[in-house]
């Protein structure tokens, strides 16, 4: 028999506290990465322009070669010119320098905008982690509760990338305005004062079938933002190669993001290295239904979306790695998948009743 722990009304409160100053904080982080995008690195826009309309076709001559004939006489061998892929019409143009440190002024306010993620990560973590020592059990029990281990998660997801030596700094900006939209969802429209568990929940199934589930949607969610920026960098490109002109604002921004190449083995990449983990966290629940419900599978709605879910990403992956899919129809495949696990949680617990109905609202 598991005896509930009262709740600790103070840290519930420094919880609270402590998740409206990670706000503040991500809030700061936007208008630096904001700063970033709109006056760093000018001098560099126009990289993939210049490769796509062969303005840049760095018709470099090779140094000539002489050789000596046997009669004492010489003959200059003049090398051919090299061209350029992009010249040559390839699409496989330099990554732009958007958010990855162009100029002085435009790297300062990208280091700005990461230390000031860092720290609303921080600060956020130790409001889940108050929250979690107010009562005692993991800080996952309701919808406000995942929805604040879900963005410290993503936020964190994209922290480590930046560790690894990945250039993701694209990715800042649409990850802090997200997390601030997530936020603000959660402590208006999701919140749920700190309480105990329903007592279904009373399993340390719940510390890995759910935190394996967060992270699977942090990731997918990094993913997904990879695959949008990939669709409107395509279209770009696809604009300057059919001899477009593209606004100065579309430029401007776009000039700033990898290459769509880039961004679309971003996202292939990371989708297939989290794919395995939402398998396990499927059999997670599974093997918990079994011990709470006294069956491993009931098509409850809950379980229905999961697999669907895994369905779609499977469908993703196999069609690149086996069809050759590649660009928008996979992009689309994975939107799609991602737009899955969305219903999975938001759609499932808010507008469909079934045994995992523990939303809280």
């Amino acid at each position: 028999m598991i005896l509930a722990a009262a709740t600790n009304e103070n840290l519930a409160h420094t919880s609270n506290v402590l998740i409206y100053s990670s706000m503040a904080v991500y809030l700061l982080a936007f208008f630096a990465n904001m700063a970033e995008w709109i006056f760093g690195s000018r001098s560099k826009v126009g990289r993939t322009a210049a490769a796509l309309t062969g303005k840049a076709t760095a018709t470099t001559a090779a140094p000539a070669v002489t050789v000596q004939r046997k009669n004492g006489g010489t003959a200059v061998l003049e090398r051919p010119e090299v061209v350029t892929r992009a010249a040559a019409g390839a699409r496989d143009v330099p990554d732009g320098p958007g958010a990855s440190g162009g100029d002085e002024q435009g790297d300062l306010y990208g280091r700005i905008a990461i230390s000031l993620t860092a720290l609303g990560f921080l600060v956020e973590f130790a409001g889940v982690l108050t929250r979690a020592l107010s009562v005692q059990r993991a800080p996952w029990g309701n919808m406000y509760e995942f929805n604040l281990t879900f963005s410290t998660v993503a936020v964190g997801v994209y922290l480590t990338l930046l560790t690894l030596k990945k250039n993701v700094r694209w990715l800042g900006l649409p990850l802090v305005t997200t997390v601030l939209l997530d936020l603000g969802l959660a402590v208006t429209v999701l919140y749920t004062a700190s309480d105990q568990l329903v007592p279904a929940l009373h399993s340390y199934w719940l510390y890995i079938h759910v935190s394996t589930a967060i992270f699977c949607g942090a990731v997918f969610y990094v993913g997904a933002v990879g695959t949008i920026l990939y669709l409107f960098k395509d279209s770009y490109e696809n604009k300057l190669a059919s001899g477009g002109k593209p606004g100065r604002f579309a430029t401007s921004v776009m000039e700033r993001l990898p290459a769509s190449q880039s961004l679309d083995k971003f996202s292939y990449r990371v989708n297939a290295a989290v794919f395995p983990l939402w398998t396990f966290t499927i059999i997670a629940g599974a093997i918990w239904a079994g011990d709470a419900w006294g069956r491993y599978w009931g098509w409850d709605p809950k379980e229905t979306w999961s697999f669907i879910t895994w369905v779609a990403y499977a469908a993703y992956l196999h069609a690149r790695a086996t069809a050759g899919w590649k660009g928008r129809k996979a992009a689309y495949l994975a939107l799609v998948a991602f737009g899955c696990w969305l219903f999975n949680y938001y759609g499932v617990n808010i507008f469909v009743t079934g045994k995992h109905s523990y939303a809280g609202l």
